[in-house]
């Protein structure tokens, strides 16, 4: 039997239909740069988040460097965030002139672990950037408290988790600005890149508005450098599609996961994914902690099942964070797992068998 790590085909199969008469309109009003159909997407996604304001964008990583323009970040000033996450969000930062300060993780949720944020505040200090890694939500509520103590910005990256709740509170709303990934591998998935950012603040919204067409209002007249990061027309008609059956997507995910905690419990030097009770995740990755990794990735792959390493590398440790000067040993809990995560199928359509036969070949593998 053959599981991919992810299957768009049996994705997209029930939806081409009504993808392919959604561009067929943006065809026939040929809007390809802000077309209706964003507007339409933005407001769907308020609605379907109950947030104020959404401003679409061309990425994920545009929507964390718009951002972080919009709250004024810049030469000399500090972001405390993760190293333990995809690139974007340490490079977003640094790319706005600003300085990437990394705490160690929870290791257990893999996200920013609150407990140790304050002892990385110094006055230069503007904002903290939690991830919502692999669909759990952050604990928002400890890091506000901290944020508001200490008078900073939040920014909540959330490519990864769309949908998900702390304390029953939709993530994105709880800071400053939070951004969304439409990436194709994605829950909620575009045909190419694009992303959103998300507020409740009528100021920041009109700044981030601004800030995606180069800074420009009125036409030619700039107040600040911004970004040409609009979301394209034809992006936000297929994701337009698509976030009618994210609601059952996630619903999906969460029994494909439980069905896995279930199949794989018990074995030794084999962790599965903890949620935190007040967290309700939307399982973007299914994460395994093993020592055996890389082994049980041989015999995954060889067993023809998907499977994939987020993240390798810490990126405190990365080549390109060289002048920040952390070493091997600063972040052990990040550094630690960084050689023991591995993550499997956890996509909608995954058939009962096709469960079955990756728990199997994973029992198989630790007997």
């Amino acid at each position: 039997m053959k599981v991919p790590m992810l299957d768009l085909n049996a994705q997209y199969e029930p939806l081409m239909a009504d993808i392919r008469a959604a561009l067929d309109k943006v065809f026939e009003e040929h809007h390809y740069i802000m077309g209706s159909q964003v507007k339409a997407l933005e407001e769907r996604v308020q609605e379907y988040l109950g947030i104020k304001h959404a401003i679409g964008c061309a990425s994920g990583t545009d929507a964390l460097v718009l951002a972080i323009k919009a709250l004024g970040i810049g030469d000399g000033d500090e972001v405390i965030t993760t190293p333990f996450t995809f690139f974007a969000t340490a490079s977003s930062i640094w790319r706005n002139h600003a300085k990437p300060i990394f705490v160690d993780i929870d290791p257990k949720t893999f996200n920013l672990d609150p407990q140790k944020i304050e002892a990385a505040i110094t006055p230069r200090t503007k904002a903290i950037m939690p991830v919502h890694l692999f669909g759990q939500c952050s604990d928002m509520q400890a890091i506000m408290e901290i944020a508001k103590k200490h008078n900073l910005k939040v920014i909540e990256d959330n490519a990864q988790g769309i949908g998900s709740t702390w304390n029953g509170q939709m993530s994105c709303s709880f800071g400053d600005i939070g951004t969304l990934s439409f990436f194709p591998s994605k829950n909620l998935g575009a045909m190419g890149d694009a992303g959103m950012c998300l507020t409740n603040s009528d100021d920041l919204a009109a700044k981030l508005r601004q800030l995606r067409v180069h800074g420009e209002n009125p036409k030619y007249y700039h107040k600040w450098v911004g970004l040409n990061s609009r979301l394209d027309t034809m992006q936000a008609a297929i994701l337009l599609v698509k976030l009618e059956a994210l609601a059952a997507w996630s619903d999906a995910r969460r029994a494909n996961a439980a069905f896995y905690d279930e199949a794989l419990a018990g074995i030794a030097d084999l962790q599965t994914p903890y949620i935190h009770p007040q967290a309700l995740t939307i399982y973007n990755q299914y994460t395994l902690i093993t020592s055996r990794r890389d082994a049980l990735m041989k015999h995954l792959q060889d067993s023809g099942i998907g499977c994939a390493i987020y993240y390798p590398m810490p990126l405190h440790l990365q080549e390109c964070f060289a002048q920040l000067g952390y070493k091997a040993g600063d972040l052990p809990i990040a550094e630690k797992l960084a050689g023991q995560v591995l993550s499997i199928p956890i996509y909608p359509e995954l058939s009962h068998d096709m469960k079955q036969y990756v728990a199997d070949c994973i029992r198989e593998f630790f007997a």
